[in-house]
């Protein structure tokens, strides 16, 4: 088997500027990581599969196996690339192959699938003055325009233009979805894609208010939500989407914010596969 090659993960500033990345002053902190290598599922006996109920631990398995392919990583090219505003601080990931491509003014974020035919919903404020958008999907990237966007509620559909269907995730009930209940994030967080983590549902009907959005109903979460993550799937146990996620709040830990579901669906029902 090939040894997966290293890559870098550099930390800055709340901006890429043309002047250089990274606060004045201040020189970047470079981590040396390697790639986790592809994961192969043991080979079990049919018998013993059969005789052998699922471990109740494996569900978040089960789950992340269905919901995978509908999520998507998003990356923006600003036409301003001085004065990108960002919500949180901007952490690029790429491998050294690829760092000549990371120009400033470039924006991470995720989103998911809601129809196949390639509308993906994902926050308006990862597309802020987005003179380019690129959606990865699977090992495939494909240019992107905005379909539609509210950006006091914090919400846009992007379209693509895939060669196949993709695979939309479904919405769930954000107003059914208990305080308490296991949640999962899926998304792109620190340009690491496909990253999953697991929290609880630490409380509904959350409001609070930036320059720039109105985050009117939010699920806050303990799942592990970082820089990267907004606009990814807050997804139950059955794999359905309940919230959309958002925001953090930097000086704390365990608290993140997630777009409540429910109110956003008679919004995107022109996207959304119709029966």
């Amino acid at each position: 088997m090939e040894t997966p090659k290293a890559t870098w993960m550099s930390f800055f500033g709340e901006k890429a500027s043309s002047r250089g990345n990274g606060r004045r002053g201040e020189k970047p902190l470079s981590l040396h990581i390697r790639p986790a290598k592809r994961e192969t599922r043991p080979k079990r006996d049919k018998a013993d599969a059969a005789s052998r109920p699922p471990h109740p631990a494996n569900i978040f398995v089960e789950v992340v196996r269905k919901a995978q392919s509908g999520v998507v990583a998003v990356r923006t090219l600003a036409r301003d690339r001085d004065t990108v505003p960002l919500p949180w601080p901007y952490i690029p990931f790429f491998p050294p192959e690829e760092r000549r491509d990371v120009a400033p003014g470039t924006q991470f974020g995720s989103g998911f699938v809601i129809h196949p035919r390639g509308y993906i919903l994902t926050n308006a404020h990862i597309l802020t003055q987005a003179e380019e958008i690129h959606v990865k999907v699977g090992r495939e990237t494909f240019p992107a325009r905005i379909a539609w966007e509210d950006r006091r509620r914090d919400i846009a559909v992007l379209e693509v233009r895939p060669p196949r269907p993709l695979s939309p995730l479904p919405l769930g009930s954000s107003e059914r979805t208990e305080v308490g209940e296991w949640v999962l994030a899926i998304g792109n967080p620190l340009g690491l894609e496909n990253t999953v983590t697991v929290g609880i549902v630490s409380a509904k009907h959350r409001a609070f208010r930036t320059p720039e959005h109105d985050y009117e109903d939010v699920i806050q979460t303990d799942a592990a939500i970082n820089p990267g993550n907004s606009g990814g799937p807050l997804l139950n146990l059955y794999g359905e989407v309940v919230g959309v996620n958002a925001a953090i709040i930097r000086q704390s830990q365990s608290i993140g914010f997630a777009i409540a579901v429910d109110p956003l669906k008679p919004l995107l029902t022109p996207f959304l596969p119709k029966g």
